[in-house]
């Protein structure tokens, strides 16, 4: 027997870009159903957590759900450089907890939640638009019928691979991480490393959590590299190179190992009665390869336009398309200048590393952070490569938009 649900927009994945998507619509007064696969909203840990502290002021994440940074220390293989602000400006999340606080915001707007739901087919109608799903609970099969689906699936893409309308990222980061228990732990400072010993396509990172509690991890870009995150974070912490070393007797807690696309903004993300938004629209900073920010700020405007659009009756491509202009606008130029960068960073030798830290180095922590963020575009390194006194700052920027000299 099948179970048969009516809904005006059904929202695929539990994460931030689901829940927020949820929330958003729901305020708006329509009936919404967010569907999770996992036994519980962010049962598995997929990320490191990073993110900024405008951002989780302008989502209203409590000061429980996140540690703060000020120091940002960068290493290669014979160099080593921190940026310190006066304030902490960047955040290591707890992942379970913001992810549950973000869905319990949905839940208390009306939003019904379903765990334990593995969705794997769409619903058409006789043109071949979206007008549901499919899956399977404990229960057995069940069909969620609606007005709109926005696929907030992450990285796998569930029901946009299932219209058809999108097919598997050619570029993306794997990363492994441990969360451990640290005998000697500065909170209020993160380590990136770079070099091949680290990642020969990427970096690794040490970020503080708070009481002692850190993630060690390895990012690689594929497929340039086919070196194994697990493997070599394994071999930095049994060698305990670079900053590892520091902090002293390590006890594991719980390992972390996830996929996020790099493949820039490549993909339409509106359809007919379909939004697609986070991981699965590719809106990740392709720097650090981190997009919880875009995926819970996209997530509310995707809500808000599918409530909108349910609302008027009218759910075809053109209704949904105030989303793309939306995150286009905002995001688009700046992740296409921060790809530039990371097509420079990716290429480059430990010796090219040693002198990228001498680059860095000459930042002021507002230019640094707003250059890590991938929140330049090419008016503002026009206008650093212009006025900074420092000539590899304005060699790094005149790069980047493409000059040779």
């Amino acid at each position: 027997m099948s179970k048969e649900l009516h809904y005006d927009l059904v929202v695929v994945g539990g994460g931030p870009a689901g829940s927020s998507s949820a929330w958003a619509a729901a305020k708006k007064g329509i009936k919404v159903a967010l569907i999770e696969k996992e036994g519980s909203i962010a049962e598995t840990v997929r990320t490191s957590g990073v993110t900024w502290i405008q951002n989780i002021n302008e989502f209203g994440i409590p000061e429980d759900c996140y540690n703060k940074i000020k120091n940002f220390s960068f290493c290669s293989p014979n160099n080593e450089v921190t940026i310190s602000d006066s304030k902490p400006r960047a955040a290591v999340l707890d992942v379970r907890k913001t992810y549950r606080w973000l869905a319990t915001q949905a839940e208390n707007e009306g939003v019904n939640i379903f765990v334990k739901t593995n969705i794997n087919q769409v619903i058409k109608n006789e043109k071949g638009d979206i007008i549901g799903v499919k899956g399977r609970n404990p229960e057995g099969e069940i069909l969620f019928h609606s007005k709109v689906v926005i696929d907030a699936s992450g990285f796998q893409s569930t029901v946009s691979k299932a219209m058809g309308v999108v097919t598997q990222w050619k570029r993306f980061g794997a990363g492994a991480e441990w969360e451990v228990k640290a005998e000697n732990v500065d909170q209020d400072t993160w380590w990136l490393m770079v070099g091949q010993q680290y990642s020969p396509a990427g970096y690794a990172w040490i970020f503080p959590l708070g009481d002692n509690i850190v993630r060690i991890g390895v990012g690689v870009g594929k497929p340039e590299s086919d070196v194994d995150p697990t493997q070599r974070l394994e071999e930095l912490m049994e060698k305990k190179l670079g900053p590892i070393k520091k902090l002293g007797k390590i006890t594991p807690i719980e390992f972390h190992y996830g996929l996020i696309p790099n493949d820039g903004l490549s993909r339409k993300t509106v359809f007919n009665n379909l939004i697609l938004v986070g991981d699965v629209a590719g809106q990740a900073n392709p720097l650090v390869l981190e997009g919880i920010r875009y995926a819970i700020r996209f997530g509310r405007v995707a809500g808000d336009v599918a409530a909108d659009a349910i609302k008027s009756k009218k759910t075809d491509e053109s209704s949904l398309l105030p989303y793309e202009d939306n995150w286009r606008k905002e995001i688009e130029s700046k992740i296409n200048s921060a790809s530039k960068v990371q097509d420079r960073w990716i290429g480059l030798s430990d010796m090219e590393w040693d002198k990228e830290l001498d680059i860095i180095k000459e930042l002021k922590s507002d230019e640094f952070l707003d250059f890590i963020k991938a929140d330049f575009g090419l008016s503002y390194m026009l206008k650093l490569a212009m006025n900074h006194p420092k000539l590899a700052v304005r060699q790094l920027f005149n790069l980047v938009k493409g000059k040779k000299n």
